[in-house]
């Protein structure tokens, strides 16, 4: 009889220690902060601003998204915390006035992009356009269909020439809706409020067009008519849904409530058809043999401390079995194959525990744990370059601080083997997913796939930090630059000028290192809460399982 392979994750975590326990009060004050500022900006434009809503016969953008995904369950949505801290001289814009997500209509998955005409009446800030866009490029990657639903009074003037003319603006979204749409991707709008100027290709320009009674649709308005060319013209006789759908012959489907045009909607996504599904392998799925929630205390909370990160995949992973490659080579960083909800996937995932390495001479060296090292980065290069070979998606899950620096390192070749890591992220064609559970520090964050690198979703703990250096030694560099230019120009400072230089430097960087501050910037599509770490990558794997096209994987020129 064959022998059982030994690949399932042990846990020694000691859940009575005092050390797990402060770590797990950390974390749920972490935790708590998120849920709390996601209910508040779920609230849009506030309390009345919803009551406008309703006075008007519309639902909100929220309600709206609960009669239209299936029943019992919810959206996983994407970017809540777009414009978190922006536009606070315009009054804020809370998700940037639209909500994205993924939601099920008769099981399956659809991109939704719903104005929320309760900011600002859904008016476009320019996070706005940059979060559809993104929204759109998840579904372009992803090959998940589209709908849209409109309730927006178009660019927010003041701040036009950010909203206008660029790549990464307003008419990109346009322009995404005809490619997407030559593709051969569904794309369903339905127009429920305003849809103006701009604005108003969007709807004509996807496959299936919508639009409720008292709702219009227009290039311009009755005010600006007028302005322009003297005509004075009511609203509905300009561009509402009786002259759209008997005159203009511009709407596909006149519908007299909200709610009629939702049920029209479901009743249309479920006729339509299937495409291939993607080549990746997916059995059912196991729950791991360790409590999710015991992710609060094996996170460590104090960065300087080191953890086990087998201890994390441990609570990830299909039950809890990972298959590590090269385990006692390069041992910074954990690659190996396991399976999330079902499906194959390859790990790379940065090891924190500081490890005793051999080199090439026979000597014994300490490495740091969240360090990539020469022989850490040439195995995960050869490791990514196998995935794509074997059709296995990818999930790098980071904790790291970067590169090894020094003589030994560059003598070593570290930038060699970095740019093979570099090269290998690069080139993948299978789905990339990250998870950002802690540092995520300079080129350590390029090589283990950050946003540069095209992952299909970026998911981020609240204990991630982000940024080119940690704040210390950001703090550090930044404060004897300033120092020596103030005292080039007769500056003497004391003890406590020092100081106090030093805290506003590290206090500003660590104000960008929080995941909300890049979340707001659409460097996060989502913070998680860790719980949730294997429903959210379940997720992103269900939407890349949409996409069978996988180009053929080339590197070009790999260092060696």
């Amino acid at each position: 009889m064959a022998e059982a392979i030994q690949n399932q994750l042990e846990s020694r975590v000691d859940p009575t220690s005092p050390r797990f326990e402060k770590n797990m009060r950390a974390m749920a004050e972490l935790v708590a902060r998120m849920r709390n500022e996601e209910e508040r900006l779920a609230e849009g434009g506030g309390g009345k601003a919803i009551e406008s809503q309703h006075q008007k016969g519309r639902l909100t953008a929220r309600e709206r998204i609960a009669l239209l995904i299936d029943p019992g369950t919810r959206l996983f949505e994407t970017a809540i915390y777009a414009a978190h801290g922006m536009y606070e001289e315009w009054g804020g814009a809370p998700a940037a006035g639209v909500v994205t997500g993924l939601g099920r209509l008769h099981g399956r998955l659809f991109m939704l992009i719903v104005n929320d005409a309760t900011v600002k009446a859904g008016a476009f800030f320019p996070m706005t356009a940059k979060k559809v866009i993104r929204a759109q490029n998840i579904a372009m990657e992803n090959r998940i269909p589209l709908i849209y639903l409109v309730d927006s009074a178009g660019v927010f003037l003041p701040l036009q020439e950010d909203v206008f003319p660029d790549q990464d603006d307003f008419g990109r979204v346009f322009r995404n809706n005809a490619v997407i749409s030559a593709m051969g991707i569904p794309q369903i709008t339905a127009i429920m409020g305003m849809c103006v100027a701009g604005g108003a290709y969007l709807p004509v320009m996807c496959d299936h067009i919508l639009m409720t009674d008292g709702s219009g649709l227009f290039l311009a308005g009755p005010a600006l008519v007028q302005a322009a060319i003297g005509q004075k013209v009511s609203a509905e006789e300009l561009g509402g849904a009786s002259m759209h759908a008997q005159i203009a012959g511009t709407i596909d489907y006149r519908e007299p409530t909200d709610e009629a045009c939702i049920a029209r909607i479901r009743s249309l996504v479920e006729k339509l058809g299937h495409r291939t599904a993607a080549p990746f392998d997916r059995r059912k799925a196991q729950p791991p043999l360790y409590a999710a929630e015991e992710l609060y205390g094996i996170f460590e909370a104090d960065p300087a401390r080191p953890y086990d990160m087998r201890e994390v995949l441990a609570r990830i992973v299909d039950g809890s079995r990972f298959d590590e490659y090269k385990s006692e080579y390069g041992k910074t960083l954990l690659c190996g194959y396991a399976r999330i909800g079902g499906y194959a996937v390859g790990i790379v995932a940065n090891q924190k525990l500081h490890q005793q390495q051999t080199d090439h001479e026979g000597r014994k060296r300490m490495e740091f744990g969240g360090v990539v090292y020469t022989e850490s980065a040439e195995k995960a290069a050869r490791f990514i370059m196998d995935c794509n070979q074997s059709l296995v998606p990818l999930v790098f899950i980071h904790d790291v601080n970067g590169f090894m620096v020094g003589r030994d390192a560059e003598w070593s070749g570290i930038i060699r083997a970095g740019a093979k890591m570099v090269n290998a992220v690069s080139n993948s064609v299978v789905p990339k997913i990250t998870v950002i559970v802690g540092g995520s520090f300079g080129a350590g964050h390029y090589a283990m796939c950050g946003k540069a690198y095209d992952p299909r979703f970026v998911f981020a703990w609240p204990s991630a930090r982000y940024a080119v250096m940690s704040g210390e030694s950001a703090a550090g560099t930044l404060v004897e630059i300033k120092i020596k230019q103030l005292e080039r120009s007769g500056a003497k400072l004391g003890d406590d000028d020092r100081k106090r230089l030093y805290q506003e430097v590290k206090d500003t960087y660590d104000q960008q290192m929080d995941p909300r501050y890049g979340a707001a910037r659409l460097w996060i599509d989502r913070i998680i809460d860790p719980i949730d770490t294997r429903d959210a990558v379940t997720a992103a794997l269900d939407a890349a399982s949409l996409n069978p096209d996988v180009p053929e994987f080339k590197v070009g020129v790999l260092q060696t």
